[in-house]
């Protein structure tokens, strides 16, 4: 509430070439066999329900889509720096868990960003995409609203485009 009062709770709204941006929608939130499993709760069980509805949207709307996913390269994961230490559960993204959901998987000619952080900006090439279709707003969608999706809403606001997000 004192931060509205501030005025840090403005709305920044709707740019002109709008994009939807969907961090990490994989199998490892939503398999009952994967640490990251949150399909035990209502909410996060409806969340793939959703994101279709989001997709199938931008698609007949003729909306670019833009898919993340979670790689690391190194057998040893040693590309995954000190966020391994801090979250060793990572290790699920070098298995089949780390593939997409049944149904949420990019199309043809749709951008695929591979990420190693929580933020689909950081030491990816992103930015250049973005600025090279003259996309300047992200409806940015997926599992952790806490964790990848803020980290990529923040770095976006950040870096001069709209981040969109309904939580």
């Amino acid at each position: 509430d004192s931060y509205a009062k501030a005025g840090f709770a403005r709305q920044i709204g709707w740019g002109h070439r709008p994009a939807l941006l969907l961090v990490d929608v994989c199998k490892a939130y939503w398999q009952k066999d994967s640490p990251l499993d949150t399909s035990a709760n209502p909410a996060a069980a409806a969340v793939p329900t959703a994101i279709r509805r989001l997709v199938d949207a931008a698609r007949e709307g003729q909306v670019p889509l833009i898919w993340t996913r979670v790689v690391y390269s190194e057998p040893d994961m040693s590309d995954a720096g000190l966020f391994l230490s801090k979250a060793p559960l990572l290790r699920v993204f070098q298995t089949d868990l780390g593939d997409w959901m049944p149904g949420l998987e990019p199309g043809e000619g749709e951008i695929v960003i591979p990420k190693r952080y929580p933020s689909a900006f950081f030491a990816t090439d992103l930015i250049t995409r973005l600025q090279l279709r003259d996309i300047d707003t992200l409806v940015i969608c997926g599992v952790s609203t806490s964790g990848c999706v803020r980290a990529t809403a923040l770095d976006s606001m950040c870096l001069g485009f709209r981040p969109m997000v309904r939580v």
